[in-house]
């Protein structure tokens, strides 16, 4: 969004990229820094928490890449739709850090909500994010007993991408 307000976007648009090889580009190296990130603090819950893992590793990794793309891409196709970095940070607050610790389960259980809100929780990729999480820290489940939550994230992560590639205007007028 900050690429639209300082004019930057103009010279990026006058290259021969295609939306999506642009929208792939922004995603690539936040993907990287925030998969950097997840392990140094799986290696500090590890070691300094003494938090058990007992699941697999590969699948936990895995999860954590479907979802860092989810998370990224939202971010990435609110930032397209507003063009103003003041109204994505509103619009990023409103939609994705309430939400998550509201509707994941992390704050407040899932079973103890209204019926509504607990068929509403399954809209967010945060919810099936830190299912999976326990399920692999705690036990060693297995991708058959995940799929449906790794599922849930994949489509999550698949449609903010194609949202964000739809919504992404090579035109510099708003």
């Amino acid at each position: 969004a900050k690429e639209w307000e300082n004019g930057s976007m103009e010279l990026l648009l006058s290259t021969p990229v295609r939306p999506a090889e642009i929208v792939l580009g922004k995603l690539a190296p936040y993907f990287l820094l925030t998969f950097f990130d997840i392990l140094i603090v799986f290696v500090l819950a590890i070691l300094v928490f003494k938090i058990p893992f007992v699941g697999s590793f590969a699948l936990y990794m895995l999860a954590c890449a479907v979802y860092i793309t989810g998370a990224l891409a939202l971010g990435l196709f609110i930032s397209v739709v507003t063009r103003a970095q003041q109204s994505a940070i509103q619009f990023a607050f409103a939609v994705g850090l309430l939400p998550s610790f509201i509707f994941s389960g992390f704050i407040f259980p899932i079973e103890n909500m209204p019926e509504f809100f607990r068929y509403f929780t399954g809209l967010f990729p945060q919810r099936w994010f830190l299912l999976i999480s326990r399920n692999l820290f705690l036990s060693d489940a297995g991708i058959s007993a995940l799929s449906f939550a790794l599922s849930a994230i994949a489509v999550f992560a698949a449609c903010m991408i194609l949202l964000a590639v739809s919504k992404f205007k090579t035109d510099v007028e708003p």
